[in-house]
């Protein structure tokens, strides 16, 4: 997500932003927007992060820059992307252009908060998301209605729609499926649905569930041979090792930079006993259910607590993996 603002003698002369996925960045918008091209020389460049310098889906930003003879640019935060990686900057200053950087760094990098980790980390950008009772219970113990082990309202569920089509992947084990027949995508707002990830070692999950469903692209997890079946891949992993990792490897590799866990609780916990996450979204049911599953324990820093419906959201940020 980038912005860029060209500034004459005071006065905005020209903006753009990156509009989509392959199209014109955002400094290419902004330079064409300019009505008088003979300003650009005494005018100043705003951009949120670093102009890139490579070849990629569109020619270098600095080359337009560059050609256009802009005196000055003012940067909001580096690109981490290794093929960016101050190299933009670096092209800028040597064709004589003065460059100022980490101009509002920490609003920036917020911003774009999932490209940073997939290229820091190797990994996707990862929200915890569940629901828990006013005495702490994620679910009833099974076997339950599943009517009867709802904890929120349904402006929540909306939400919970709403933030499904902003993310590219949504996992949960295999529980969670076979107990709430889930579907996983955002009928209740308009939006893409999220690719289906479902941990499922013994592949106990057959018949007609909800995640069979073509609605949306849907992978599983399992200790058996890779094959293709239903509507859905099935991937080989190692359960002897460390199946987080490689789930989040196989994410990697598919350029998916963000993720939503939405349970179970043990898969929830497994999360932050990794230290594998980087927000957390939990719910507060106005409802208690006395006995059942006991809620994540989760440390981190509140950095929001709104009332959805009846309910109580509270966002946490993980400091330690900051």
């Amino acid at each position: 997500m980038v912005g860029c603002v060209i500034v004459y003698n005071g006065k905005i002369i020209g903006e753009g932003y990156h509009q989509e996925y392959g199209g014109p960045h955002a400094e290419v918008n902004a330079i064409n927007s300019v009505a008088d091209k003979n300003l650009l020389p005494e005018s100043t460049l705003f951009v949120n992060l670093e102009p890139c310098s490579h070849h990629g889906k569109t020619p270098p930003c600095c080359d337009l820059i560059i050609a256009n003879k802009i005196k000055r640019v003012v940067i909001g935060c580096l690109d981490t992307n290794p093929l960016v990686a101050g190299k933009g900057i670096e092209k800028l200053k040597q064709a004589g252009i003065e460059v100022v950087t980490d101009i509002l760094k920490d609003e920036c990098r917020e911003l774009n908060k999932r490209f940073f980790i997939f290229h820091e980390k190797k990994r996707p950008y990862i929200i915890l998301k569940w629901a828990q009772t006013k005495d702490g219970f994620i679910s009833r113990n099974p076997p339950f209605n599943k009517n009867e082990n709802w904890i929120t309202s349904e402006e929540s569920k909306k939400l919970v729609h709403l933030w499904r089509g902003q993310e590219q992947a949504i996992l949960v084990a295999t529980n969670t499926v076979l107990n709430d027949n889930p579907n996983l995508t955002v009928r209740l707002v308009e939006g893409k649905n999220p690719l289906r990830l479902i941990i499922d070692k013994d592949c106990k999950i057959k018949g007609d569930y909800h995640v069979f469903s073509g609605e949306a692209e849907t992978v599983f997890f399992t200790a058996k041979p890779s094959f293709t079946q239903d509507n859905a891949q099935y991937i080989h992993l190692d359960f002897s090792n460390n199946i987080l990792a490689q789930i989040l490897n196989f994410l990697y590799e598919k350029k998916i930079i963000s993720l939503i866990v939405e349970g179970g609780a043990k898969l929830l916990q497994s999360f932050i006993h990794e230290n594998l996450w980087d927000e957390a979204r939990i719910f507060t049911g106005d409802k208690t259910f006395v006995s059942g599953i006991k809620s994540p324990v989760i440390p981190g820093k509140e950095i929001s607590n709104l009332s959805i419906g009846t309910d109580a959201l509270s966002i946490l940020k993980n400091q330690a993996g900051a």
